[in-house]
């Protein structure tokens, strides 16, 4: 004779192990690669991300390293308005070392945060304080906004891609 309560337990076992494996996989980052100069979607935004050079800052703000500026273009492809900011920006050394964007007026087109309307693509940019070899790979990350609804994440080659 089998013991329902014995079954029971068995089920109640796969049915959470099961939903536990389908809310794992929901919530897990999808990584996205591009090279820069080509478009990538992070959420409801499209980016282009190219290499604006290196500076060496302004009267007010000086590196500590060397300052490496990426040019970003940013599409809203959604039908309802959303935010950008700086701080969805990271680049990642040859180390694997993740370094967040400066806040900075180096030019008209910092990006600081902005909102995105639908179908109105903007030019701005940002740029990192490392200390940059121009032999290195140096990638972007794109993270979303929180309240953009996605675990997409882009890694954007930036630099020495092959």
């Amino acid at each position: 004779m089998v013991n329902f309560g014995i079954v029971i337990v068995f089920v109640a076992i796969f049915v959470s192990i099961g939903a536990g494996m389908y809310m794992y996989t929901q919530y897990q980052t999808n990584y996205i690669t591009a090279i820069a100069g080509e478009s990538v979607v992070v959420g409801p935004v499209e980016y282009v991300i190219t290499f604006e050079g290196t500076h060496e800052g302004d009267k007010e703000t000086i590196p500590e390293n060397t300052f490496v500026m990426i040019g970003i273009v940013a599409k809203n492809i959604s039908d309802e308005g959303t935010p950008i900011s700086g701080g969805q920006f990271y680049i990642v050394d040859e180390k694997e070392l993740k370094h967040e964007a400066i806040y900075g007026e180096f030019s008209p087109k910092d990006l600081l945060f902005e909102g995105l309307d639908p179908g109105k693509p903007i030019q701005r940019s940002t740029q990192f304080d490392i200390p940059f070899d121009e032999d290195s790979q140096y990638k972007i990350i794109i993270r979303p906004q929180k309240d953009q609804s996605t675990t997409d994440t882009a890694l954007v080659c930036l630099t020495n891609c092959e």
